[in-house]
């Protein structure tokens, strides 16, 4: 589906990537590197690195709409982002296991100089987690690149008991919020 102007994601995320393929949207990719801030009100955060992706990615007066999404687990007021190592991600897993975390998306569509943001959460349950499971899994090495380390698409869905919202959140993108912001998305091609 072609979108006037033109789609261009701000992002490598091949998790991304997918989820706008398998809804039929048209779209370029231009990652910008921007360093994420994981300090601050986790919501916040989210929609802010969302926001400095899309400006990033921004070429001036081009005729394009960026999207820039940024995605981060938060336990309470704490962020758990892309663990370092495996230190890192034992630590991590560990935290969350057997705990009720958020998966909040920022997103940010910038269509000229107009900026349209929104903030999508989705509350995740982990199971109880012993060391053998937590073990498997940092050893999977999956964790890596992912906030929260984990993937629940993948081996991550071990670890989860339950989830309230939308499964495209904790993937990455969600798809619902998006379309809130441009529904045009799921016109024809003209």
């Amino acid at each position: 589906m072609a979108l006037n102007p033109p789609l261009v994601l701000a992002s490598a995320s091949p998790q991304r990537r997918k989820l706008l393929e398998r809804i039929g949207v048209s779209f370029t990719v231009r990652p910008t590197g921007v360093a994420e801030s994981e300090h601050g009100d986790p919501g916040e955060v989210a929609v802010e690195n969302a926001l400095r992706k899309a400006r990033a990615a921004r070429v001036a007066k081009a005729p394009e709409t960026i999207l820039g999404v940024d995605t981060l687990v938060a336990l309470g007021p704490r962020i758990f982002g892309k663990p370092a190592d495996e230190t890192q991600a034992r630590e991590t897993i560990s935290a969350l296991a057997g705990a009720t975390h958020e998966v909040l998306s920022g997103v940010a569509l910038l269509r000229g100089e107009r900026e349209q943001l929104a903030l999508a959460r989705t509350e995740v349950v982990f199971r109880d987690c012993d060391r053998a499971l937590i073990e498997r899994y940092v050893a999977s090495g999956e964790w890596r690149e992912k906030s929260g380390g984990y993937a629940i698409q993948g081996l991550g869905a071990m670890l989860v008991r339950e989830i309230r919202g939308d499964y495209e959140n904790v993937v990455g993108l969600p798809i619902a919020t998006l379309l809130d912001l441009v529904p045009e998305l799921l016109l024809p091609a003209s």
